[in-house]
């Protein structure tokens, strides 16, 4: 189906008619996607919720507590493959055979997935905060959506889909593990998770093209560039948040990583990336000095 019957049937199960003089609410929007199993229609979905929003065909509402409404509902919507295991039973294949870059690529989408998933979660879990933290966090659902929809078709193309391999779900734990504090999912999601995205990528994106696969490579370019403002808008929040807590964000960091259960990061560490990111000088010595 198409991006606006998506956004029609997300727009009915709020109870609004998109064709009526109340445009629909992107918060609510965003929960509803957030609770669609089909990747395709979620991954369409968030594309035309942006562009209504870019729009200005959506309204904007930062206090009201959607909890309530989200109870009734499966969260995160998720099709019911790929398995999911622990990571240690997530089998790792070689890059020289097109069944092992097919597994690969179909991590990443999942990753990817989790990601769309992540990006809506924050948009309607957290209110009472500034207009433009719903506006960064469905540029990131959406950019997210276009890399799942680019490895989704790649995929395709060595005889695969997404679901063919088992995944793990440790990006969406730390999520529920941060549910209740807006400070935390932005310390931890973007600034620890999807930072080591940008430390992994470059080695991953070498690997495939070695093995031939120069398509994946120009996909993981894009990735990572993006990726890099992804992590940005997480550092913004987080020192945003910080200042309004009166908060040192150097030290307020290691404690949350502890309190919350965050994966400890190893290197190699893409430096580059992370200050385009907007880590600073002190922050990226913290790291390298926690391993030695």
């Amino acid at each position: 189906r198409g991006c606006a019957e998506v956004c029609t049937e997300v727009c009915a199960q709020m109870g609004t008619d998109p064709e009526s003089s109340n445009p629909p609410e992107l918060r609510r929007s965003a929960l509803y996607l957030l609770a669609e199993p089909d990747p395709a229609r979620k991954a369409a979905g968030v594309t035309q919720l942006r562009s209504r929003f870019l729009q200005s065909e959506l309204q904007l509402d930062c206090h009201t507590d959607l909890q309530a409404e989200a109870v009734l509902l499966k969260l995160p919507g998720r099709p019911a493959k790929p398995e999911l295991v622990e990571p240690t039973l997530v089998k790792r294949r070689k890059m020289s055979s097109t069944l092992g870059r097919a597994s690969m690529i179909a991590a990443i989408c999942h990753i990817e997935f989790n990601a769309i998933n992540l990006a809506l979660d924050a948009i309607w879990r957290f209110s009472a905060m500034p207009p433009a933290f719903y506006a960064d966090w469905l540029q990131v659902a959406q950019e997210e959506a276009y890399h799942f929809s680019l490895l989704s078709q790649h995929l395709q193309s060595l005889g695969h889909a997404y679901g063919d391999f088992p995944a793990h779900n440790g990006l969406w734990q730390l999520a529920e593990r941060t549910r209740d504090d807006v400070l935390a999912r932005m310390a931890l999601v973007p600034r620890t998770m999807e930072a080591r995205g940008l430390d992994a990528t470059p080695a991953i994106q070498a690997r495939l093209q070695q093995a031939g696969d120069d398509a994946a490579g120009e996909i993981l370019a894009i990735i990572l560039r993006d990726e890099i403002g992804h992590v940005a808008i997480g550092n913004r929040w987080y020192g945003y948040l910080c200042q309004q807590r009166g908060l040192d964000p150097l030290s307020s960091y290691p404690a949350l990583v502890s309190q919350y259960r965050a994966p400890r990061l190893h290197p190699p560490f893409n430096l580059d990336a992370r200050r385009a990111a907007g880590f600073c000088d002190a922050e990226l010595a913290a790291l390298q000095n926690q391993n030695e």
